[in-house]
């Protein structure tokens, strides 16, 4: 199927939403049109067509923890979810990816098992800040920092120090450091291992909005693209958005579990929802969607982050031991729709923030996040009226422990297009991305 049309009364582009055609040639987007020859086939559909997502914070945890997920599962379950393009975290896999051996190994470990397409980022520990030109040259999209404990010993947080240093030579090849902006500082200890209230209170909006401050100064000071991931707490907003109006180089990002749950929801005992920096309050949580709307937050991932099921201490309900992390990727469309469109928001609105700032963020606009002439046919079949409950047997991520299971979601992925080839889940046609203008790894 070299050329063929979709045709939608809903076709979410960058100049807005229209009715009409999208015509495919080759894997790509030939254009957006009113009417196509007769002789092309199309495929008519009574549902929107949207950008593929490009979602740029995803733990594959491959090689080295293939039982947490494996890019075999998580691309499947991305395919399902209207995902065309993920960007794989340096952690959790062992080795980690700090240095070029890692990133080829990494790379190996793909083979045969992509569903999507999949980049990755770099890794920036204590011991590497000098050498992260081999890891870009070798065409990283990004490079991962944590200002805190990553959670395991191989990845260790990068001081100030260390960002001072590396900083500047991101900003020569215009590369984003990605931040886990935490920085720690006196918090309540936790008494009581299952309240989750006390959980809330040990890792305090506090920690965050020191360690945004902190990078926010760097980002002014060497002119490196600053992107904070999975921002949690509304305090610092004002902050983000008076450095923003300076025109520096800082984007941000939050998650659908900050945007979908509150704390006052969240039981004790329930460490499905742990996660760090932690689901804050309702009240917290308003302000983060107000945030999308002002374009203080510029766009959203899903920081799937999945281990094996005993590691979660559901029998035990300790957030203290219990491993942090939410797994939700094959539902972010629904997700964030479900909440989008009590708020008023668009589609139009989830494509920016789920699909064409993302490819912006790590340079593959241009090829992806965007239904226009040029770009990588990378669609995806949408009924934004559709209602469904989640089971979550039926997820395709590995382990099937998420806080989703049970709920009442709004928006269904009908089909997912990559490159102009509709994924059936049998084919591995996934490829690697890398920067563009880097040389391959050998």
């Amino acid at each position: 199927m070299n050329t063929f049309a979709i045709k939608s009364p809903l076709i979410v582009t960058p100049h807005g939403t229209r009715a009409g055609f999208v015509l495919v040639r080759d894997g790509v987007i030939a254009g957006v049109l009113n009417e196509v020859p007769a002789d092309v086939l199309v495929i008519d559909t009574p549902h929107a067509v949207l950008p593929g997502a490009v979602d740029v914070h995803v733990h594959c945890n491959e090689p080295g923890r293939t039982e947490w997920e494996g890019f075999e599962t998580a691309t499947r379950a991305a395919a399902a979810g209207g995902i065309t393009t993920i960007v794989d975290m340096p952690l959790n896999s062992s080795p980690v990816t700090t240095t070029l051996a890692a990133l080829r190994e990494k790379i190996a470990a793909t083979q045969s098992k992509l569903h999507v397409d999949v980049g990755f980022h770099g890794g920036l520990v204590p011991g590497n800040e000098t050498r992260l030109d081999e890891l870009i040259e070798a065409g990283v999209l990004g490079v991962k920092a944590f200002l805190c404990h990553s959670g395991i010993d191989e990845f260790p947080n990068a001081t100030e120090r260390e960002l001072r240093i590396a900083m500047p030579t991101l900003a020569a090849h215009s590369v984003p450091l990605l931040a886990h902006a935490e920085l720690v500082g006196d918090a309540p200890r936790q008494t009581d291992v299952r309240s989750y209230r006390q959980y809330l209170a040990s890792r305090p909006r506090a920690w965050e909005n020191a360690a945004v401050r902190l990078l926010v100064d760097l980002c002014r000071k060497t002119d490196c693209p600053t992107h904070i991931v999975h921002l949690s707490s509304s305090d610092v907003l004002e902050e983000l958005a008076a450095a923003r109006s300076e025109g520096l180089p800082l984007t941000v990002e939050t998650c659908p579990h900050y945007l979908f749950f509150s704390a006052e929801e969240i039981r004790d005992g329930d460490t499905r929802f742990k996660c760090a920096p932690p689901i804050r309050e309702a009240e917290n949580r308003e302000k983060l969607w107000a945030a999308l709307r002002d374009g203080t937050i510029d766009t959203i991932a899903s920081d799937h982050s999945p281990c094996e099921p005993s590691l979660k201490l559901l029998d035990q309900g300790d957030f203290t031991r219990a491993w942090g992390g939410i797994s939700s990727l094959q539902l972010g469309w629904s997700i964030i729709w479900t909440g989008a469109s009590q708020r008023g928001f668009t589609l139009n609105d989830l494509a920016l923030w789920m699909a064409t700032r993302p490819a912006r963020l790590v340079a593959l606009d241009g090829r992806k996040g965007a239904i226009q002439a040029g770009y990588d046919a990378d669609l995806v079949i949408f009924d934004p009226d559709a209602d469904f409950v989640v089971d979550a047997s039926k997820l395709h991520h590995r382990h099937k422990v998420t806080p989703y299971d049970g709920v009442q979601l709004k928006g269904r992925v009908i089909e997912t297009y990559l490159r102009g080839r509709r994924i059936d889940g049998q084919r591995a046609q996934g490829q690697i991305v890398l920067r563009p203008k880097e040389r391959e790894v050998e």
